[in-house]
């Protein structure tokens, strides 16, 4: 093969992996994902997702961490906040996602910290700061006007982020964190003393978000963090919403747990100086064009696959696949035995109905989103 047609090859492959990546990126909310350098003995990058307003700036900045699932952090794919996103688009915000060390495409391998979990969030925050040492050296960003939110083992990385009281950093807000180690002993009362630890050197008022049914730290435990963070000189406020769906680890990825972080997060950011109101220039990234979730029904248990009407097996065993995934998420049938399922992103529920309609010449529906059963 001579040297033209190998040009014309890679120019072709090249072209076809930008289509590719460009298909995976929300353009009604301006996201892209750039890969930012962390120096060190071994340099790495982190690969982040940034939300940007039009416009020049400078803005400030919501940083959003995510969480740590079950498995090799190598292979959880890319955190994409998408309804918090638009939350602070809407308040002239830009978002900034990274991904840590070993998670996803960043650099480096995930540093768990055996048992030592003050230690592991010590970690992760030293890769938030890595992000915002270039974040704020950017033209669009406001330096001054900063504050950090986390989801989960994210939310416990905010926490251990607040000792490091960066500048311009104006509070942090935590849902549901924490860092779930049954392989090690005591390791609820471990995740309380780091709590006390972070908060010995933390001056930023923090938001904490705890459901009752959370599947991964219960009232005790989370009340005892809170508890022993305060009594250390934390300033912390506790948002304990009771029951959410199935389970209220999910509340912050559910379009239904809008209305329970929101206006505390608003109450969190004026009390700080920062911008908690929309903006009317910014109103493009409301909800408009979303599906809207229907009311959730007592037709039949969430987990119960055998109450699912019209469908077969293969649709059965589709739902028992789908109650596996994370929120958000929704699943549609058909009265003709058709289904469809869709997870991730900023309207699963449209998703999951095309997805059904594909295969129906019946009108599809929905018959669940996120943890309850919205069928009629």
């Amino acid at each position: 093969m001579n040297l033209n047609i190998l040009l014309l090859v890679a120019a072709l492959l090249g072209a076809s992996l930008a289509r590719a990546q460009s298909v995976d990126l929300d353009a009604s909310l301006n996201e892209t994902v750039v890969l930012i350098p962390k120096k060190g003995l071994f340099s790495i990058t982190l690969e982040t997702t940034l939300y940007k307003p039009d416009g020049e700036g400078p803005f400030p900045v919501a940083v959003i961490n995510h969480g740590k699932a079950y498995g090799d952090a190598r292979f959880q794919g890319r955190y994409r906040p998408a309804t918090a996103a638009r939350y602070f688009l809407q308040r002239g915000y830009v978002v900034v996602v990274p991904m840590r060390q070993g998670f996803s495409k960043s650099g480096g391998s995930y540093i768990g910290g055996g048992c030592n979990v003050e230690s592991n969030g010590k970690v992760q925050a030293e890769d938030v700061k890595a992000v915002l040492d270039h974040v704020t050296a950017q033209a669009w960003a406001d330096k001054d006007r900063i504050v950090v939110l986390g989801q989960s083992h994210g939310g416990w990385t905010t926490l251990a982020f607040g000792p490091l009281n960066y500048p311009g950093v104006k509070g942090l807000v935590n849902f549901a964190g924490g860092l779930r180690q049954e392989g090690c002993n005591s390791w609820q009362k471990a995740l309380a003393s780091g709590a006390a630890s972070y908060a010995a050197q933390t001056r930023l008022p923090s938001l904490w978000f705890y459901g009752d049914n959370d599947s991964y730290f219960t009232t005790d435990t989370y009340r005892a963090m809170f508890e022993q963070y305060t009594a250390a000189g934390g300033q912390a406020r506790l948002v304990a919403f009771g029951t959410f769906g199935s389970d209220a680890h999910s509340m912050f990825g559910s379009r239904a747990g809008q209305r329970i972080w929101q206006p505390e997060v608003s109450r969190l950011l004026a009390s700080v100086g920062l911008p908690s109101e929309p903006v009317g220039a910014f109103a493009k990234y409301d909800s408009a064009g979303l599906m809207h979730v229907p009311p959730r029904t007592g037709f039949a248990s969430l987990d119960d696959e055998s109450k699912l009407p019209h469908v077969r097996d293969t649709g059965r065993a589709a739902y028992k696949t789908y109650l596996t995934k994370f929120v958000p998420r929704a699943f549609a049938i058909g009265t003709d035995g058709a289904w469809g399922w869709a997870d991730g992103g900023e309207d699963p529920l449209r998703r999951a109905v095309d997805n059904c309609q594909r295969n129906s010449k019946a009108q599809c529906k929905l018959y669940s989103v996120d943890d309850f059963v919205v069928w009629p």
